[in-house]
């Protein structure tokens, strides 16, 4: 991979970049798919949707929405103790589940994932679903391209963060940077899709405080943001893409985790076959390890938060960006 060498020269002598590593290639992962299927052309096989997803979505989003019934007379030290050990756990997987959904992995049909993402989007409080399918397609299609993949940080964000203590706010506010992150850099218009979702949102949103109070929807809107902060689950958002070895700029978890976030974890899988649910992407590296096993790869996504907040060569800057027009990869 081509790469500009003089920010890794100070990577190497410990100093923090002071701008983004540049790939002057495509993406990996189109060529890399090529490759394994002319060799395992039965991972195809594999391609397609999970029958049980709107099962485990549908169970996960009435047990949230009930948890905050319950909770609605509860003390505030209460509500955000259970947010942060148990609530947090759910909304995240919600919003994996809507990652996943976005691919279409569901159902067959694309409206009915549709239709899913809105239901899974409720106990989150905000919506998001519609909006998030939109820029993470093109995150998997333009990967690393300048000012069309919004999953890498501002240069604002970039310049702010430079050392441990504003990197752990800014881990702790990750999520309001990624939400609003597209509507400075790259506003989409709304079409009617966002409406459905922001008018079935705020309905549900109305319903709990009307009936359970405000205490039970700050339960769910706690449980969204300390879940997408410092939180174990949210070191997937860093964990993924943020370069801590120049000659790669995807790497995957292979840690328990997965089991509470759809694999999300198998992430150069992913990329590299997003129409496989993540229920199947494990059977990706177990057909073709050779691809996968001399990749550096993590075990804990905590330990990914800690290295990111305490090795000061680590920040905002630490992504792999390119200008060429790379080819789409779905």
């Amino acid at each position: 991979m081509g790469y500009e060498g003089k920010q890794r020269e100070e990577v190497e002598e410990g100093v923090m970049a002071t701008d983004f590593f540049w790939s002057y290639t495509d993406e990996p992962h189109a060529s890399r798919r090529r490759q394994i299927l002319s060799q395992y052309p039965q991972i195809k096989q594999l391609f397609g949707p999970d029958p049980f997803a709107f099962l485990k979505i549908a169970m996960v989003v009435l047990l949230q929405l009930w948890t905050a019934t319950f909770l609605h007379n509860a003390d505030w030290l209460k509500i955000l103790i259970i947010a942060y050990f148990f609530g947090s756990f759910l909304n995240h997987n919600l919003f994996l589940a809507i990652h996943e959904l976005s691919h279409n992995l569901a159902f067959s049909k694309p409206v009915y994932n549709r239709w899913l993402g809105i239901f899974a989007n409720l106990p989150i409080g905000v919506p998001m679903s519609v909006t998030f399918q939109k820029y993470h397609l093109e995150h998997h299609r333009f990967q690393g391209v300048d000012g069309v993949d919004m999953d890498i940080p501002t240069l604002t964000e970039a310049h702010l963060v430079k050392n441990i203590v504003s990197k752990s706010i800014w881990v702790i506010l990750q999520l309001f940077f990624y939400a609003l992150r597209p509507v400075f850099i790259k506003p989409k218009p709304p079409g009617i899709w966002e409406f459905v979702n922001l008018t079935i949102q705020l309905a549900l949103d109305a319903v709990v405080v009307h009936f359970w109070g405000w205490k039970s929807f700050g339960y769910l809107i706690l449980s969204t943001f300390v879940g997408g902060g410092m939180h174990p689950m949210a070191g997937h958002f860093i964990s993924e893409h943020y370069v801590f070895k120049p000659d790669q700029e995807t790497y995957s978890y292979y840690g328990p985790l997965n089991l509470m976030t759809w694999s999300v974890g198998y992430h150069n899988e992913h990329h590299d076959f997003p129409r496989i649910p993540g229920t199947k992407l494990r059977k990706v590296r177990e057909i073709a390890p050779e691809f996968y096993d001399n990749l550096d790869s993590y075990k804990s996504w905590s330990q990914v938060i800690y290295m990111y907040i305490m090795d000061r060569t680590v920040g905002p800057f630490s992504r792999m960006k390119r200008n060429i027009s790379t080819k789409k990869s779905e």
